[in-house]
């Protein structure tokens, strides 16, 4: 057990080893050393073209005491659901809960009618009622479903898909698993936010200390350290805001089951597997590796990619990646998920034996911004306009850097090859070969008063985007925060583009990272009324949201 618990704080550890069992209806907390074997729930999977989902509430019991979450068909995740390209699938949800929900189909395109966002998509789904969905699945590839209902998505309503391809799989293997990631809290979600809104580091444990202080003296000098104080200090900013929401609130969990739970993914031999990780969280921005075995990144939000080999990849929330790997059959392998702010991890393992499992490494260390991460490139070029510094907006980046080729803090410089959006290579052709137009939009904020917005504009008080159907845009995304930002644009494509305007990779979800500039393409060929967000929850709930209109 001592083992296990090296790198993170005793009582924290014991916390999160002793107490995550997974779903509550297994009924038990163990004790001693059978901690370290939890019951593991058996996920239901269905496939098809017609499927019936169950929205309802259950008791569950993470941490050690119990809580409630919100499910589908009595389970967290909710059902692997699996498709073919080319059907057209049938999806009754029926609400069986006391309030209004919903269901989006993340990264799918479909109909602005089944996309599942109340008061764009459609009205929601009442208490006792049902909505029924069907559309054609005219794409391939790892996807998931999660509520867009205020926060359900927090408290447990998500799960995957797998769409197979009609043509069969680029990249056949022996084996394949679904690793869903995701953080879970026993308080109330708006409890969270109303303490966010009310202190924005509320739950930032993170904070320099004399220890920290002194570490930085050692290894920069005191002229350098204490200049770069003064400078966070003017701007009132902390280096160490890596994530709004930390490990001492949160469990995180893989597959539903925390790291006392133990979640395996069994191999034989000789055998390649396939991982498809997707990122359901709410809040959190994980760092993945398998310690000692590469990994051979094969898509990309369910798109092909030139396939890459590396030690660790970052997966922001909404995203997903396939991996394939080749573990030798001697062992146990550790799949390891850490948190952006190193604060906790989720863990299972990758073995040929049910009977042998993993050993987590240490966590890194938290590694705080660099003022890169605040300022952008500061030898570079004309300053982006941005909007006025305010109530609404508490910074802004003088020059963003444009570089695709940044793995992002805490992964920089580690020893490990890193896994950055400069490697993403799309096998297909981009839909869009040509621009008719262009459209920036500054990703602002105010962190002490947690306000977020697209430039400098809360949702409650922006007017949509509207787009003409057929044409061609450029979008231009420009973050003056010090915080990752996962974008996500509703029913259409993300192109994104290298710094010379070259298409990379097609993409439904795109983390933006401090102080950076990217741009993606984007055809308009998708009738309706569309959601346009941060897929970090609190900042969504907070103003980072807009209504596109396609006409």
């Amino acid at each position: 057990m001592k083992s296990f618990i090296s790198g993170v704080g005793l009582d924290l550890a014991r916390r999160r080893f002793v107490t995550g069992l997974g779903l509550a209806g297994a009924g038990m907390v163990l004790a001693g050393d059978a901690f370290s074997r939890a019951l593991q729930l058996p996920r239901q999977t269905l496939q098809g073209q017609r499927f019936e989902l169950e929205l309802g509430s259950k008791t569950v019991n993470f941490t050690g005491r119990q809580a409630m979450a919100t499910t589908v068909n009595g389970q967290l995740p909710g059902p692997l659901l699996r498709w073919r390209q080319g059907d057209m699938v049938t999806i009754r949800v029926r609400n069986r809960m006391a309030v209004e929900s919903s269901v989006h189909w993340h990264g799918i395109i479909l109909p602005s009618d089944m996309d599942g966002v109340p008061g764009l998509s459609f009205a929601g789904i009442a208490p006792g009622g049902e909505y029924l969905y069907r559309f054609q699945v005219n794409q391939s590839g790892t996807y998931w479903y999660h509520s867009h209902s205020h926060f359900q998505e927090q408290t447990g309503l998500y799960g995957p898909i797998i769409i197979e391809p009609r043509g069969g799989e680029r990249h056949p293997v022996d084996r394949d698993y679904v690793v869903m990631l995701s953080d879970w809290t026993d308080s109330d979600p708006d409890t969270v936010f109303h303490n966010l809104y009310r202190q924005g580091d509320y739950y930032n444990y993170g904070r320099r200390t004399a220890m920290t202080t002194l570490e930085e003296i050692r290894r920069s000098g005191l002229k350098t350290t204490w200049q770069m104080r003064r400078m966070w200090n003017q701007m009132r900013m902390s280096s160490t805001d890596l994530s709004d929401v930390s490990g001492h609130l949160y469990t995180y969990l893989m597959n539903g089951t925390s790291p006392a739970g133990g979640w395996q993914a069994l191999f034989k031999p000789g055998e390649r597997v396939k991982l498809r990780f997707i990122n359901g969280s709410a809040m959190t921005i994980f760092d993945v590796r398998i310690p000692g075995l590469r990994m051979q990144v094969v898509a990309a939000d369910g798109q092909d990619i030139e396939p890459v080999s590396v030690d660790e990849f970052r997966i922001g929330v909404a995203e997903t990646y396939d991996v394939i790997v080749a573990p030798a059959g001697d062992r146990p392998w550790s799949i390891f998920a850490q948190s952006i702010d190193r604060s906790g991890f989720a863990c299972g393992s990758l073995t040929p034996r049910a009977d042998w499992r993993a050993v987590p490494p240490a966590m890194d260390h938290r590694v705080p911004l660099s003022m890169n991460d605040m300022m952008g490139d500061m030898m570079g070029g004309d300053r982006v306009k941005s909007p006025a510094l305010g109530v609404e907006v508490d910074m802004q980046v003088p020059t963003p850097r444009t570089n695709l080729d940044d793995p992002g803090v805490g992964l920089r410089s580690n020893g490990r090859q890193v896994l950055s959006y400069a490697d993403l290579h799309a096998v297909d052709a981009p839909i869009a070969e040509e621009v008719d137009k262009e459209l920036t939009l500054h990703l602002t904020g105010n962190m002490e008063r947690y306000l977020w917005s697209f430039d400098g504009v809360r949702s409650s008080q922006a007017e949509p985007l509207r787009l003409q159907r057929g044409t061609r845009y450029r979008f231009r995304l420009v973050n003056d925060t010090m915080m990752a930002h996962p974008i996500h644009l509703h029913g259409m494509w993300s192109e994104l583009e290298n710094p010379d305007g070259e298409f990379q990779v097609r993409k439904h979800t795109v983390l933006v990272q401090p102080a950076q500039e990217l741009s993606y393409r984007v055809t308009a060929d998708a009738v309706g009324r569309w959601a346009y967000h941060c897929h970090l929850l609190y900042h969504m709930e907070a103003g980072m949201f807009r209504e596109v209109v396609v006409a």
